[in-house]
């Protein structure tokens, strides 16, 4: 049987380098491509195709919410594997909502990160022990609510990846050089976000970002 090809993606090289030689060590894995935030991630699964991507939530440029969206979107057989410090019921919602097939802390044991990979690879969702609960309340909280959606819901892919560049504090032209569009385009992006979140200044779009999970830039 072959081994698992595995991907890590964190913007902490000791964390990779780290991770990459516990799972090596695994006879039935093997780590085949690193990157470290989001854009580079999508970039490599095209290139690669790994079978489980293991991806941080918070990271510069393009976090994991909005990576996991996007490969599972564009990768039907790629699974996501979430391996973040946050527990906190935002993010852990946002990567399950995004197609993550799983949510573990990275504080957990090597033995329960390679049991979550297997169970993952199988086509299973795994979620820390901790996590589980708190999904449960989530998904209650959501029926009490009618199911409804939250305001970030409402943004496009490509309003949210803008966005998040906002809150970091690129230029706009930045901006449109990063993502290979025009400076018109990023403005028009940039007032149809400030529209759909009722908010007038780049401030306040910050603090949005920041209070969705966008980004960890501090205020």
């Amino acid at each position: 049987m072959a081994a698992l090809k595995i991907m890590l993606v964190d913007n902490h090289r000791v964390m990779r380098e780290g991770l990459r030689i516990l799972i090596d060590s695994e006879k039935d894995m093997k780590v085949i491509a690193e990157a470290d935030n989001g854009r580079e991630a999508l970039s490599i699964s095209t290139k690669h195709r790994p079978d489980i991507i293991l991806m941080d939530v918070m990271m510069p440029d393009m976090n994991g919410i909005e990576a996991a969206r996007r490969i599972h979107s564009q990768f039907e057989t790629v699974r996501v594997l979430a391996l973040s410090m946050y527990d906190d019921r935002h993010y852990v919602a946002e990567m399950l909502r995004a197609g993550a097939s799983g949510y573990l802390l990275k504080d957990c044991a090597f033995m329960e990160l390679s049991r979550a990979i297997r169970t993952v690879a199988e086509g299973k969702f795994y979620l820390s022990p901790s996590i589980s609960g708190m999904v449960i309340d989530e998904y209650i909280k959501m029926l009490e609510n009618g199911g409804g959606e939250e305001t970030i819901s409402t943004l496009t892919s490509r309003e949210r990846e803008i966005l998040q560049l906002i809150a970091e504090g690129k230029s706009t032209r930045d901006i449109a050089t990063s993502i290979n569009v025009s400076v018109k385009t990023v403005e028009t992006h940039r007032y149809h976000i400030m529209q759909k979140i009722n908010v007038t200044s780049i401030a306040e779009l910050t603090k949005f970002a920041i209070r969705e999970g966008l980004t960890s830039v501090c205020e």
